[in-house]
């Protein structure tokens, strides 16, 4: 059985990623932004570089050079129009950094997507007959959707250290769930009407009742992931399972369960002791 997994995963190698090609470029599914104002846009879009510490200032750049470095920014140049641009910050978990951009008064004027996202639970029962189950999960997997030149210049950010423009989706736009379920779905349209292929915004979950159905479910994946020039990250892959984690959950072919470790983030939580804190606690009574 493993034998046989190998030589798929072989086959279909291109379609992971790499030190060499660490991301993909979608084909046939750019990504546009549409507002609901005209130019010459507000003066909220247009938004001054946020004060940094000098330790924030070392984590941007850093985070600005391997995004570069990757192909998802470019430095906008001295001599280009810009109209819209978006600040970033620093967001700290414990020694490791991440780089947000602050895009409310971008998504304010975004026309809403209102294409539906899955509901988890309803979504997982579709394992109830599933022997064989296999979770991939493509490497930062709105960092691989092309921008159109429109979205381009409106998802420019701002920094001590310059103007630079998203040539890649970037987390925390409006909408960008949406499209990339909907690229999904355009994606695997026969495989989803089936039944055995599940897919959550940058998910994907396939189910079989057979090891050699399963075989075949997989190399189909592959395949398309392949053609559409999508690079899956193998590290947070589990092939051929009978029982696994996914979306939260434990997913088998009998049961459906809850995820220890999402238990015990809300079972050690702090108690509300403020309106900020109350609105993080999960499942929060209403306020009247």
């Amino acid at each position: 059985m493993k034998e046989e997994l190998i030589e798929i995963l072989f086959q279909y190698r291109e379609a992971f990623a790499s030190d060499n090609e660490p991301l993909g470029a979608i084909k046939g599914h750019e990504v546009d932004i549409m507002l609901n104002v005209e130019r010459p846009y507000p003066p909220l879009l247009r938004r001054p570089a946020y004060p940094a510490s000098p330790r924030a200032r070392e984590a941007l750049e850093n985070h600005i050079n391997e995004l570069m470095k990757l192909g998802v920014l470019r430095k906008v140049g001295h001599n280009e129009e810009v109209e819209v641009t978006t600040p970033v910050i620093i967001t700290w978990n414990n020694d490791k950094s991440r780089m947000v951009g602050d895009f409310r008064a971008l998504n304010t004027y975004t026309i809403p997507d209102r294409y539906p996202i899955p509901r988890i639970h309803e979504t997982l029962t579709q394992l109830s007959k599933a022997r064989f189950i296999t979770s991939m999960d493509a490497l930062k997997g709105f960092h691989q959707n092309v921008l159109t030149p429109h979205a381009r210049k409106l998802l420019r950010i701002i920094a001590h250290c310059g103007i630079y423009e998203y040539l890649r989706m970037p987390f925390g736009i409006k909408n960008a769930p949406s499209h990339y379920q909907r690229m999904m779905n355009t994606i695997f349209p026969h495989e989803l009407s089936e039944g055995w292929l599940i897919i959550y915004i940058d998910d994907i979950i396939i189910c079989s009742e057979t090891w050699q159905l399963h075989l075949e479910r997989l190399s189909l994946v592959l395949k398309k992931i392949l053609q559409v020039n999508m690079k899956i990250s193998l590290k947070k892959c589990n092939f051929g399972f009978h029982e696994l984690k996914a979306l939260g959950h434990v997913v088998s072919g009998l049961s459906l369960g809850v995820d220890k470790n999402k238990v015990a983030e809300v079972l050690l939580k702090q108690m509300p002791v403020s309106l900020e804190i109350y609105f993080t606690y999960p499942n929060r009574p209403q306020l009247s």
